[in-house]
């Protein structure tokens, strides 16, 4: 039996996911059948007085409720701290062919606290015909949530991060010094299943003829959701990102970023996302690029979990 005292358990999934249990019973997502359905013996109004029943029996306030859990953007971080492994691709839609990866490592310390670890992978075809590729600059970062509030919708984190000079620059796989990276993360929920985020930041090398930057990204979109919002999941959103060298005269370079997450697996810990970056800014020099990601949200289970 779980245990509900359990924050670690009881509090990272939204009320959608528990009424969905509760009225559909355990396979509603992909959990067990030993969890029987009580759609026709308790009313919507009743399933959630027990949701506010078994919602006080975590006491420890400084855990973000699920409800605070966006989806996650292409670009954009999250504010709020999760267990996921995400493995994102960047493709060039025009121009010579290349493929960068990334894989992203997310473990959740304490009510607030995550750590990340992040590696790329960049392949890209050389004039001879032959592709040419390897890893490049991996980044280690803490993000901790500083404030969150269910009843305004909102939560606010803080993130350090350093990226280290792993990749062969040469070889086009990094830039062959040390950046640390600082900034703040903003959730808000909006009315209708609507959301927004927003991140802001600086980054400084370790080199002083290197220019510092600030970047800056907000996101718009919401969630729409199959079997009267307890089905799969589908978001669209739009990222606005922006970058600026901190130096006299550099300019801002804006991109665009229409995409669509969806849920997989029907205990929803698997999604995709799909997006095309449209420079709108310096769009000659830089080409327009097709991203996608695929998610696991390792602490809801296994991979081959919760399908079915």
């Amino acid at each position: 039996m779980p245990d509900f005292t359990d924050c670690r358990f009881a509090v990272r999934e939204a009320d959608t996911d528990w009424h969905a249990v509760i009225r559909s019973g355990g396979p509603a997502r992909g959990f067990s059948e030993i969890m029987p359905a009580f759609g026709e013996a308790l009313s919507r109004e009743q399933i959630e007085q027990v949701l506010g029943i078994l919602r006080g029996f975590c006491r420890d306030r400084a855990w973000p409720r699920g409800e605070l859990n966006l989806p996650r953007p292409l670009v954009t971080e999250k504010a709020f701290p999760e267990d996921e492994v995400v493995l994102t691709t960047k493709l060039p839609a025009e121009g010579e062919p290349a493929v960068t990866q990334e894989i992203v490592y997310e473990k959740r310390i304490g009510p607030r606290g995550q750590i990340e670890a992040k590696v790329p992978f960049a392949f890209a075809r050389q004039p001879g015909g032959s592709w040419l590729g390897g890893v490049g600059d991996v980044a280690l970062a803490y993000k901790r949530a500083i404030l969150h509030s269910l009843s305004s919708g909102s939560i606010v984190s803080l993130t350090g991060e350093v990226k280290l000079p792993s990749g062969d620059p040469k070889r086009g796989l990094g830039k062959g010094l040390t950046i640390w990276e600082t900034f703040a993360t903003y959730g808000q929920l909006l009315p209708r299943d609507a959301f927004a985020q927003f991140q802001g930041g600086f980054e400084f090398p370790t080199r002083s003829q290197v220019h510092k930057a600030a970047f800056w990204r907000a996101v718009l979109g919401k969630t729409l959701t199959q079997d009267s919002g307890f089905g799969r999941a589908w978001s669209p959103m739009v990222e606005l990102l922006a970058k600026r060298n901190l130096a006299t005269g550099a300019r801002i370079y804006w991109d665009l970023l229409p995409q669509m997450q969806v849920t997989l697996s029907r205990r929803q810990h698997i999604m995709f996302n799909f997006g095309v970056r449209l420079p709108v800014t310096e769009a000659g020099p830089r080409r327009t690029e097709v991203l996608f990601y695929l998610l696991w949200d390792w602490f809801d289970g296994g991979l081959l979990e919760g399908w079915k």
